[in-house]
């Protein structure tokens, strides 16, 4: 395998690993590097396999939480409230994606990404970084203060949140977030919940799609794939951590920022119409 169809494997993993956790839509920024640099993957396996990347990286930065609560599952109430909290959350977004995933997957991921897909992702973009902005302002007081203080019902309630996310542009952390915060779960635990909601519905997601797709995997490319995997699990390590000093610091003000300049961008480059 060429030098230079690592190199793309290598930039489309890095930026899998650094957005998949970030609200700006990982789906997004992957459609159109791919397109931009040309990167063939004509069945969608490079895609569908760094995504283990990034689940890997999120297991073992809370691996501690993850065992604990495995662990307690016998005899820990806390345990199991916390267990059926996000498998609850998981279930509208799974819903949504045996619903709605091959409409998605026609309008935006087959092959390159149309102008009218590009225009629609740098519209979501843009309405999702002030929806970001009107909510850091706006947002009620919170009242729960960890992941572990929110209520199943809520659980539930941001994980329908979660399911807008299938559109490109609209991004599953970003929606997540944007959701608990709406019911008055602090930035810092709406964050975290984010991340343990992104597990199972990551997880449950590639398993989706290599059960669909199994006729279409194609790893021919297995070098490219192990850089891209790689690189996806090595920034989803950093950018963990990263994103929540600042959100500590700064709220999510500059990923709002981001995600309205990168639209205004897409809509320059692409139209307006």
């Amino acid at each position: 395998m060429d030098l230079i169809t690592l190199l793309k494997a290598l930039l489309l993993g890095i930026v899998e690993g650094l957005t998949e956790f970030l609200p700006v839509s990982s789906t997004a920024h992957l459609v159109l590097l791919g397109g931009a640099i040309g990167f063939d993957d004509p069945s969608g396996t490079f895609k569908v396999m760094i995504q283990l990347g990034a689940i890997l990286a999120i297991v073992v930065v809370y691996l501690k939480k993850i065992l604990e609560t495995v662990t307690g599952l016998p005899t820990k109430p806390e345990a199991r409230r916390f267990a059926l909290a996000i498998g609850l959350a998981f279930l509208p977004a799974a819903a949504a994606g045996v619903l709605l995933g091959d409409v998605v997957e026609r309008i935006f991921l087959d092959g390159q990404a149309s102008p009218e897909a590009v225009r629609i992702i740098a519209a979501t973009l843009i309405i999702g970084g002030y929806v970001m902005l009107a909510v850091e302002r706006f947002r009620p007081p919170p009242t729960d203060m960890s992941v572990d203080d929110i209520p199943i019902w809520k659980s539930v309630a941001i994980g329908a949140f979660q399911a807008l996310a299938l559109v490109p542009g609209v991004s599953r952390s970003g929606a997540t977030i944007v959701g608990a915060m709406l019911l008055r779960v602090e930035r810092r635990a709406a964050a975290e919940f984010s991340f343990f909601l992104a597990m199972p519905t990551m997880l449950g997601a590639f398993s989706y799609s290599v059960v669909r797709h199994h006729d279409k995997l194609d790893f021919s490319q297995v070098q490219a794939i192990g850089v891209g995997f790689i690189a996806a699990f090595v920034a989803g390590l950093f950018v963990v951590r990263m994103f929540l000093g600042i959100v500590s610091r700064f709220g999510f003000a500059p990923f709002a920022f981001y995600r309205i300049g990168l639209g205004v961008l897409l809509l320059g480059l692409y139209g307006f119409a």
